[in-house]
C-alpha cells in the first residue's frame, strides 16, 4: 500500500482541491425526470407494509410514562409491561374516553388518571391491545382497521449494521403533507446539492431506476459527499431505496461508514384543524464504521445523539417544506409531469 493510500485508509476526510460555488454547480433538473421519481414512487406505494407503522424511537417509549399518537386519526397509547415489552392499544380509556396517554405507569400497569381503570396489556373491559413490535431502534403498531392489507406478523424492518457496534439516533418531525409527498422528496436525490448546500456537495447521481416496472435494480446510486467544515468533505457511494409504502432506506454502499443506513419513515397523523393531512417523518440513523476509533463514538453515544437529531432536524426544515409544496401543487391539480 502506498503511503497516500495508507493516509487515506486512516482518514476519512478530503479536502475539496477546486470547490464549485453553489450557483455554477451543475444543473440536475434535466436528470431529475418527473417520470422517474413518480414511477419508484409508485412502485414504493404498492409493496405490502402488514398495516404497520412506526409509532416513533423505541428508547422514546418507557416504563415510567405512556407514550400517545395519533395515527391515520387512530388514538394510540404505548407503554412498557413489567417484562419490558413494549404493548400499544386503543388511546381512549373504555370508561369514559380518557386520554390514556396521559395516565400513570406503575410496574408495567397503566392506569387512567380520570377513574383508576387499570391496564396490564391485556384484553379488559372492552379495551383491546394492537400488535406492537419493538425493532430495537424503532417501535411499530399494526392498525388492521386502517391499513387495508393483509396484515404481516411482523413490520418490513430495513437490514441494519448490528447494533451492538452501532451509534443509533432517531428524530421526529410533522409537516401537513401526506406520507407519499414524504417519500418522494427522498426518492428526488438529485435536489441535496442545490437544497441542502449546507450539509453535501459534489452530488451526482450515478444510477436510477427505470421509469416503467421495466427490470432493473429499484435504486438511486449517488456519489456524495458530506460537508464538515470549509473544504473539508467525507466523499461516499449511498442507495436510496423504499421497502414499503412509507420508507426510504439510505445506506452508505461505499466510504467511510459504509453499511450504515438512515431510514426515513413516514407515518400518517390525521387532519389539523384546517382539513389538512398531517404526517410524522420519523427517521432513524444507525451509524457504524470499522475504524478502530468509532468505539469512542459507541461510548460517546449519549451526546452524539442530539447532534445527530439536530442534523436532521436542519436537513427536515427544508425537505418538509418541499414536501408540503407538492402537496398543495398535487392537492390543485398544478403538479408539473
Amino acid at each position: 500500500m502506498t503511503p497516500e493510500a495508507r493516509r487515506r485508509a486512516r482518514l476519512p476526510l478530503r479536502l475539496r482541491r477546486r470547490p464549485v460555488p453553489w450557483e455554477r454547480q451543475r444543473p440536475t433538473w434535466r436528470e431529475a425526470r418527473p417520470a422517474v421519481i413518480e414511477g419508484a414512487l409508485k412502485r414504493a406505494l404498492a409493496r405490502p407494509a402488514g398495516n404497520w407503522f412506526v409509532l416513533g424511537a423505541a428508547r422514546g417509549i418507557g416504563a415510567r410514562r405512556a407514550f400517545g399518537r395519533t395515527v391515520a386519526g387512530v388514538e394510540v397509547v404505548a407503554w412498557r409491561a413489567a417484562d419490558g415489552r413494549l404493548v400499544a392499544g386503543p388511546g381512549a380509556c373504555p370508561h369514559l374516553g380518557a386520554p390514556l396517554a396521559r395516565g400513570a405507569v406503575h410496574c408495567g400497569t397503566l392506569r387512567c388518571r380520570w377513574h383508576g381503570l387499570a391496564l396490564d396489556g391485556a384484553p379488559f373491559a372492552g379495551w383491546e391491545p394492537f400488535p406492537a413490535y419493538d425493532d430495537g431502534v424503532l417501535a411499530w403498531v399494526r392498525l388492521d382497521g386502517i391499513g387495508g392489507e393483509a396484515p404481516l406478523p411482523r413490520p418490513v424492518v430495513p437490514s441494519r449494521p448490528a447494533l451492538s457496534g452501532a451509534v443509533t439516533a432517531v428524530h421526529t418531525a410533522v409537516g401537513r403533507c401526506e406520507p407519499e409527498d414524504v417519500v418522494a422528496n427522498r426518492l428526488d436525490p438529485w435536489h441535496g446539492a442545490w437544497f441542502h448546500p449546507y450539509s453535501f456537495v459534489d452530488l451526482r447521481v450515478v444510477g436510477a431506476p427505470p421509469e416503467s416496472g421495466a427490470e432493473g435494480p429499484d435504486a438511486f446510486v449517488v456519489d456524495v459527499s458530506f460537508k464538515v467544515a470549509g473544504r473539508a468533505v467525507v466523499p461516499v457511494t449511498a442507495h436510496f431505496t423504499a421497502p414499503g409504502p412509507r420508507t426510504v432506506v439510505m445506506r452508505i454502499a461505499d466510504g467511510e461508514g459504509r453499511g450504515s443506513v438512515v431510514e426515513t419513515h413516514a407515518t400518517p397523523l390525521g387532519p389539523d384543524d384546517r382539513g389538512r393531512p398531517r404526517t410524522a417523518v420519523i427517521e432513524a440513523v444507525v451509524a457504524t464504521s470499522d475504524r478502530r476509533g468509532f468505539a469512542l463514538a459507541r461510548a460517546a453515544a449519549p451526546l452524539l445523539r442530539p447532534l445527530v437529531r439536530a442534523a436532521s432536524g436542519r436537513l427536515w426544515r427544508d425537505d418538509l417544506a418541499y414536501a408540503e409544496r407538492r402537496r398543495q401543487l398535487r392537492s390543485s391539480g398544478r403538479q408539473p409531469g
